[in-house]
């Protein structure tokens, strides 16, 4: 399986109003590492660089049909979280899930 399906917890809004929830990330590859490096933007810090990962592996987000660094910033903060744990967790467990704890109240 190279492929997972997620959901954020708030979704990304887009230009329109719309909200987007449910996507799809493939496995990264060591090209996904290289381009990372060379891109420019990556020299604003450890988060840009995320983003532009994030835009090369998410293949489907809502009904946004291009994903870039620059729509993901509007990323809010639990989503932004939320994608960078999925995809250390999809590429180093090589599974979508991820254990949760449920206390009682």
């Amino acid at each position: 399986m190279t492929e997972f399906d997620f959901t954020l917890p708030k979704g990304l809004v887009d230009t329109n109003g719309e909200i987007h929830r449910n996507g799809m990330m493939r496995l990264a590859t060591a090209k996904d590492e290289i381009v990372i490096q060379k891109d420019p933007r990556t020299q604003m810090g450890d988060a840009y660089s995320a983003l532009v990962m994030f835009s090369r592996v998410i293949t489907r987000l809502g009904t946004l049909s291009t994903i870039t660094p620059d729509i993901l910033e509007n990323l809010f903060t639990p989503d932004f979280s939320y994608l960078q744990e999925f995809y250390n967790h999809i590429n180093q467990q090589g599974t979508a899930e991820i254990p949760v704890q449920v206390s009682s109240l």
